[in-house]
């Protein structure tokens, strides 16, 4: 059993002296002798000068790289996460924009040539993150928040890596235009911090309001009142906005703005595209409370003309939020359905209100059955 140890250290150490000539053809510094330490002190040596690689264009480049990768993954665990870190730094900021598919298939092979508990996965994760963000590809990349939630578990991760990998996670599906999947993971992020910590938050909690006001597709809100972070910004005006686009009409929105135009336009919002929500949103609790709706109070709660009317009922059933059609004769909404702004005690009560009605209505069905057929 000793020889095959043998060859393998002596084919391990032939590689290493590859990768020093190699290096060192291309201009670093670096010995041509392996190190007396052992192949971890060798790693260690070639990735400190491997820079000189990733400036060539030459086709062996990629084979001399994943060389390197594939000498990590064969040390010891506790041998792998100092070169591992090491690695990583180097691949995420060497002129960052250029080789990026490269440096993303070099990442990508030591993350998957790891076993999957091995908490080093999380920094060079984080690393395919940041490349795949500098040259849109992050729809590569695994992001779906059930695989992080089990990579968090799996990695053992403590408070502050769990908010620095959901922080990354989100911000490349910003970048990348998933501004749901975004939505779900600044949710996430929001709901891991607690009492003690919720202070902290306040950058992610601000951003997260702004994101998801800005959002033409987000219509509720209500559920971002109750993260702690959120709950931690009561009194200030971004809560006090939040809160208008939770439950207020149009017409309190409108007076925000107007006490508050320069706080609206400094974080980064369109009043006219608050005005196109807030109207839907006010229409939507209107539809909640009255089955018929006159053209003259919609003109009137949400501020709009005679001749709108018709076209912005068509937009509000567009967005599938409000089901109603349109009475000419009459002169009003229809509605048949509406989706509730705010989801409280007082809605869980009439959802049980109704299925107990439906309850006792099949119960009546069954025991009409049962007495026109006693077999049945």
């Amino acid at each position: 059993t000793e020889l095959p140890a043998f060859g393998l250290l002596c084919f391990l150490s032939f590689q290493a002296l590859e990768l020093r000539a190699y290096i060192k053809a291309k201009g670093a510094e670096i010995s041509e002798e392996n190190a007396e330490g052992g192949l971890h002190v060798d790693l260690a040596q070639i990735i400190e000068a491997c820079d000189v690689c990733l400036k060539d264009d030459d086709k062996d480049v990629e084979s001399v790289m994943n060389s390197i990768v594939s000498l990590l993954l064969i040390l010891e665990t506790e041998k792998q996460e100092a070169l591992i870190e090491s690695l990583c730094e180097k691949l995420v900021k060497f002129r960052e924009g250029e080789r990026p598919s490269l440096r993303m298939q070099l990442l990508s092979n030591l993350f998957h040539g790891m076993d999957e508990n091995t908490p080093v996965r999380y920094t060079v994760f984080c690393s395919l993150i940041k490349v795949a963000a500098t040259c849109n590809a992050i729809s590569f990349i695994p992001t779906d928040l059930d695989q992080v939630r089990k990579w968090i578990v799996d990695w053992n991760l403590d408070t502050e890596k769990k908010h620095t990998l959901l922080r990354l996670v989100y911000e490349a599906l910003v970048d990348g235009k998933k501004s749901e999947a975004a939505a779900k993971v600044m949710v996430e992020l929001l709901g891991s911090y607690t009492e003690d910590n919720a202070s902290q938050a306040r950058v992610d909690a601000h951003r997260c309001i702004v994101r998801a006001l800005k959002d033409p597709n987000t219509y509720l809100f209500d559920h971002l009142l109750t993260l702690k972070p959120v709950r931690f910004l009561e009194g200030e005006l971004i809560h006090d906005l939040l809160t208008i686009f939770v439950s207020a009409k149009l017409a309190a929105y409108v007076k925000f703005y107007q006490n508050n135009k320069d706080f609206i336009d400094s974080l980064g919002l369109s009043h006219e595209q608050n005005m196109t929500k807030m109207r839907l949103l006010t229409f939507m609790g209107m539809a909640v409370e009255f089955k018929e709706i006159s053209f003259d109070t919609m003109q009137q709660e949400l501020q709009i003309g005679a001749e709108e009317v018709e076209a912005f009922v068509i937009d509000a059933v567009r967005t599938k939020m409000v089901y109603c059609k349109i009475d000419q004769t009459q002169q009003k909404v229809v509605v048949s359905h509406s989706t509730h702004r705010t989801f409280g005690k007082q809605q869980w009560q009439q959802l049980f209100d109704c299925l107990n009605s439906w309850k006792a209505n099949l119960a009546t069905v069954k025991t009409s059955l049962h007495t026109l057929s006693p077999s049945a």
